[in-house]
């Protein structure tokens, strides 16, 4: 395969389209938090119940699109019933503040709930709903209601029907599907369990569309994270489940959503997942995944100010989520504007300071800066057990930058024999094999390697589609002097995931390609592909917060057989500036 053709350097300094949230931010009048439900039924296992009916109203307030409502995932790590009422609803961004409890008891369910006016701490309304179970919709309707009445919030006739809108007529079902959404909001190892009640829900209302929207959601992310199988399996199962929630519900918001994330997350084909999206934000006003969803499709189609004007509109609405600040702060460090994204992830440090992959991301933006004493003080201190796949690589980087291999070699050694299920062994070895051969002991790394490739080998034929595995194959082979199988295999990573379809991670193939033509003496090639990788963002080939950088090239010795060459040399002594379209 050819490589891009090379185009003109082009270094762009991104505009903010939408300014961020500060402190000092004016908090719309008609904007609204829903905390955590207090669950008080005698059986505690009935939490699900509360967090459900929590998140209805709040679904319901949210699709009002004179309100702005915070979305679940900021306000979740709150109590139920705090003191700190202004201070809370100073962090999110909202000028009122509803609490509830939750009760349930055989067929019958208690709802409380107050509306709190947070400057003042003030109760603006209260109400006690007792319903039987099968009427309990008509309560997350009246809060709704109630609440779009106390804040002045225009109502259309179509937002009146929504609101109002009874999912399903089966308790059974609308049950099954409430303990599935609570697994929707745990960590991602939860996807089987909320599957597994999601599609309990449909076989008792097979009519139940929601329901179905929430299956093909919850499918297409596990296909993508691959948290469920990445299989033929989930990815029809994700098809068709949006497919019926749309038949049942033509113009259901999620059930947009749903069939955009499928053609996002399973099939890549992002024009038709913008559209599926855009039709979605008019019915989701205040649904923070729609945004985030169209953040991260605009990288994939290299539109860096749309995705960042993307990620601002997520925050307003989610402006605690973890996720959406540290994938907005590795699309900055994409770009190369370094001190906006370690901005941004400080902002992930101040809601979770105990965030390790936090520190290491900004120890790989040191690192991309040259500034090695930073990067140095970061990862000081961080217990060699608990090092994952990404740590390997940013810890090894920087003793082989810092010219002092060996030390890292007794660490590396003590990762593989402790190692947790989730480490990447054979990535972890090869990073072993790389430590030894900067180190000097190159028949250790040789052996190190030889028994990577292997299994390598044996991944890649089960996975031949994997561009993990092609990468590692192409990095391993080329070290061990397979020429002509390392770029093979790099060559083939890059037709799975060209530029031209991936702006994100396409120029990461790129950059794996450059790093095996420079190991096997293909010098050419290889600064072709780093004129081309210098003159664009992306997200890193090793580590996705640190794409390449003049000061990497002087770094890593991965380029050391260019450094003789002019080009090279230009290359690397060009200031960093920030790239963009």
């Amino acid at each position: 395969m050819l490589l891009p053709q090379q185009g003109a350097t082009v270094f762009v300094m991104l505009r903010h389209k939408r300014p961020l949230p500060t402190a000092g931010s004016a908090i719309p009048e008609k904007s609204i938090a829903v905390l955590p439900f207090e669950n008080l039924s005698d059986d505690k296992s009935n939490a699900y119940f509360a967090d459900g009916i929590q998140d209805e109203i709040l679904t319901r307030l949210s699709k009002i699109a004179d309100l702005k409502v915070i979305s679940r995932t900021s306000t979740q790590h709150y109590k139920s019933a705090p003191d700190n009422v202004p201070e809370i609803a100073q962090q999110l961004g909202a000028a009122h503040i509803l609490e509830g409890s939750v009760q349930k008891s055989g067929e019958t369910v208690r709802v409380n709930v107050q509306l709190i006016k947070a400057a003042n701490d003030s109760h603006l309304w209260a109400d006690i709903f007792d319903r039987k179970l099968t009427d309990i919709f008509s309560v997350e309707s009246d809060v709704a209601k109630a609440i779009a009445e106390q804040l002045r919030a225009h109502l259309s006739s179509r937002e009146e029907q929504v609101i109002a809108a009874k999912p399903t007529d089966n308790p059974e079902a609308y049950d099954a599907y409430l303990r599935g959404l609570a697994y929707t909001s745990k960590p991602a190892v939860m996807a089987t369990d909320a599957r597994k009640y999601l599609k309990e829900a449909v076989e008792l209302d097979p009519n139940f569309a929601l329901a179905w929207a929430l299956l093909s959601y919850v499918d297409s992310n596990g296909y993508r994270t691959l948290t469920l199988p990445s299989t033929e399996a989930t990815r029809e199962e994700a098809r068709q489940a949006a497919e019926r929630a749309l038949t049942l519900r033509p113009n259901l918001g999620e059930g947009l959503f749903a069939k955009g994330y499928y053609h996002y997350s399973c099939l890549k084909e992002y024009d038709v997942a913008t559209s599926y999206f855009e039709q979605a934000r008019r019915l989701l006003p205040n649904n923070p995944l729609v945004p985030q969803s169209l953040a991260f499709v605009c990288r994939r189609r290299g539109q860096w100010e749309q995705a960042e004007a993307y990620f601002n509109e997520a925050e307003q609405l989610d402006p605690r989520n973890t996720l959406v600040l540290t994938q907005h702060g590795l699309t900055l460090s994409a770009v190369r504007r370094c001190p906006d994204a370690i901005r941004k992830i400080d902002e992930v440090l101040n809601i979770t300071p105990e965030s390790k992959a936090s520190v290491r991301e900004k120890a790989d933006i040191a690192q991309a800066e040259g500034d090695l004493p930073r990067a140095a003080q970061l990862l000081s201190g961080q217990d060699v057990k608990s090092w994952g796949n990404n740590d390997i690589v940013t810890h090894t980087s920087q003793a082989i930058f810092e010219r002092h291999p060996a030390e890292i070699i007794p660490q590396l050694k003590q990762v593989l024999d402790e190692h947790g299920p989730d480490l990447d062994v054979e990535q972890a070895r090869f990073w072993l094999g790389w430590a030894q051969e900067q180190s000097g002991d190159h028949a250790a790394a040789r052996q190190t390697w030889q028994e990577v490739v292997s299994k390598l080998k044996a991944n890649a034929k089960a996975e031949p589609n994997s561009t993990y595995f092609l990468d590692s194959l192409a990095l391993t082979s080329a070290c061990l002097g397979d020429k002509k199988a390392a770029l093979s295999y790099a060559r083939r990573a890059m037709e799975l995931v060209p530029i031209e379809k991936d702006a994100l991670s396409g120029p990461a193939e790129l950059e794996i390609f450059a790093r095996t033509a420079a190991l096997t003496g293909e010098t050419d090639q290889a600064i072709t592909a780093l004129q081309k990788l210098l003159s664009i963002p992306y997200e890193g080939g090793l580590t996705k917060a640190a794409s390449l950088t003049p000061a990497l090239l002087r770094l890593d010795p991965m380029f050391d057989s260019l450094r003789n060459d002019p080009r090279f040399q230009k290359l690397a002594s060009t200031a960093p500036q920030a790239t963009g379209k």
